[in-house]
Order: structure tokens, then sequence, then C-alpha cells
């Protein structure tokens, strides 16, 4: 564990201000290596511009080992403003992150410890946007767990099983493959309930003909997973299931196949998008096609009409079109894709075609 100077600087290129405050745990993470969950206690890191960053962190989280920075202890009872304004040139501007609570902020700002308190949280996101390739190589294994483990969730699948006697299991099968943690808790919807995307599992009985559709993701040192694929229990899906199938499908390959460096965030939801609303489901398709992911499962960043940027090689997010008709189907088909230099790679090769579990 030791500070990444190279995330810091390019933290720092990209701050409108000669200062920021991170104090996001998962961005402090991120910079130092050094995990820190301080609950509702402050904790602060603070970047200047030619000048060794300040660790705030209370006493309660005290460690020994040097990660780069120098650490102020403090206890439950000392002035947290006054201890940010003894390190801050009260004449200069400072960046603060979108998630530092208001019991912290406010008072910062009525004691003026800075010029003007500006959100630096793009400097911060943008930068984590982009994945370096220590980065890259975990977010690449973590989804090669995810394409082994779901293999093996589909062996829970049997008749009379519930949504969440599935979902209890998953964790340990993750665990037995190497991962730490989930990304985010395990997704599992027999039937109509597949037609809420953000089902949580529940004592629903698995039926013959059911769709089974599992949205899962592990951590792996750290780094996310993401991927969703739907399947069928016991019957054929009739030609209608089959033809929604088919468009998702569709719209996530032609997705993906156009993502490169330069390609608008915006034109890539557009074109699954338009897929599904020719095929006569646009309704059905409720939410944006992707998000980014790295230490967190969902990012700052968003494969939708609300971002015009174009991507950059090292982004990761996923692409995921789905039509949610309650009477018909429920269906999503999710990878993560990695943006390279002349291309993309998908990072999950778990296929798409579809899949009967007997």
């Amino acid at each position: 564990m030791m500070l990444n100077k190279e995330r810091m600087n390019k933290v720092l290129d990209k701050l409108d201000a000669p200062a920021m405050l991170v104090s996001d745990p998962l961005a402090v993470y991120y910079l130092t290596g050094k995990w820190i969950f301080p609950g509702e206690r402050f904790l602060g890191l603070l970047l200047k511009e030619g000048k060794e960053p300040v660790l705030f962190v209370n006493s309660l989280f005290r460690f020994d080992e040097e990660i780069g920075v120098r650490k102020v202890y403090f206890s439950d009872t000392d002035d947290i403003t006054v201890l940010v304004k003894n390190e801050i040139d009260s004449n200069e501007v400072l960046g603060v992150d979108k998630i530092l609570p208001a019991r912290f902020l406010l008072p910062m700002i009525h004691q003026q410890i800075a010029r003007d308190i500006i959100n630096g949280s793009p400097a911060v996101d943008h930068t984590r946007a982009v994945k370096d390739a220590q980065e890259i190589a975990l977010m690449k294994e973590s989804s090669l767990i995810n394409d082994r483990a779901m293999a093996q969730f589909k062996k829970l699948i049997h008749a009379g099983v519930t949504e969440k006697e599935v979902a209890d299991q998953t964790l340990a099968i993750y665990k037995s493959m190497g991962a730490g943690a989930f990304s985010f808790p395990s997704i599992v919807a027999f039937g109509k309930n597949a037609a809420d995307p953000h089902h949580m599992p529940d004592d629903t009985i698995l039926q013959e003909g059911d769709t089974v559709l599992f949205d899962v993701g592990c951590k792996y040192h750290g780094y996310c997973s993401d991927m969703t694929r739907t399947f069928f229990y016991k019957k054929e899906p009739t030609e209608e299931q089959k033809n929604i199938y088919n468009l998702v499908r569709r719209a996530n390959e032609e997705a993906e196949a156009m993502i490169r460096p330069g390609v608008r965030l915006c034109d890539i939801d557009s074109k699954a998008r338009n897929i599904i609303t020719d095929g006569g489901y646009g309704p059905d398709f409720t939410h944006r096609l992707g998000h980014f992911i790295g230490i967190e499962d969902h990012e700052y960043g968003d494969v939708s009409q609300a971002f015009t940027d174009p991507v950059q090689p090292g982004n990761i997010f996923s692409i995921e079109p789905g039509i949610y008709h309650p009477s018909i189907l429920g269906c999503r088909i999710e990878d993560l894709v990695l943006v390279t230099e002349d291309g993309h790679e998908v990072l999950n090769h778990y296929p798409h075609e579809i899949e009967i579990i007997e």
C-alpha cells in the first residue's frame, strides 16, 4: 500500500483549484491503497500542488505502515474544521468531493477556511474512469471469475427452489473461485419477476417454463465485475419470447461492435435503443444502456443520452440492453467492455445464445 503519485497528479491536473480534500473512502483507497471506512467520523485526504498529501484520520483507525502521506490523527472531541484550516491557505480555492457530509462541509464554509469551496469530484471521477494497466488486469480476472461462476449458478436451478435460496448460495461459489465479496447482492429473478430490472430475490418458487435471470458480480482484489444472462427453464421459449430475446441480443452485440476511441457514449446508447424501438419494444427498455464500473459497481459515467463524451482507452463500462414486458418476457444481456487503443475488448465470455436449463 502506497500513495499512487501518478493517479494523484492526474487528479491535480484536472482540478480547477490548487488543493482538494478527498473524503470518499473508495477514492482514498484508489489514491493510497489504504482501506479506511470511518462510518460517521471524518476522513479526508488533502492533495496540494507540490506538497506532501495529508491524511486526516480518527485515532480509532490508527495504523503504523507508511503510505506516502503525512498523517494527522484526531479524537472524537477535536474540531475538524480547525485541523483542516491549519493545512490550507485561506486565500486559495479548495475542491471537495460530492460526498463530503454537510455536518463537516457547512462549518468549513461558515468559518471560511478557503476563499471558495468548489466541487472537485469531476477531477477524481474522470481520472478513475480511465483504468490503468493494474486495474485492467484485476477487472479482467474479476470478469473471468464471473464467467466461471455463472456456469455454477445454473446448477443451482432445480424444481421447487426459490430465488432467495439460489441467491443465498452465490457468495460461497464466488469465494471458492478466489473472489473476495459481491460487487452487489445477486439478483435472481424467476418468471415475471425478471421484468423488474432490480428485482430483489424473494420466496418465488421456480416453475416449469419460467425465465431465469441472473444479474451478478463479484470483487477481485477490490475490483468489480457485473454480468447478466437470461435463461429458460425446462421449456422452449415461445416465438414471441425468442423474438424479444434476439432483439436484446442484437442490441447488445451491435452496440458492443461499434465501441472504439472517439465514439460518443450517447451514440452507443442510441444504437441499442433504436434496435429495440424499431423492433416494437421501445417503451419496455426502461433504463440507460450501461454504467461505468471499477472499485464500485456503479461509478461516474453512463452509456446514456445524457453523456455526450467520447469514450477513451481505459474506460470500462457495461452494455446491458433489456426488454421488460411482464406478460411476455423480462430479458437482459449484460457484458463489461474495455475500450482499447484501437477498438474494444468484451471482458465477459459466457455465451449469448438462447439456453434452456433442464
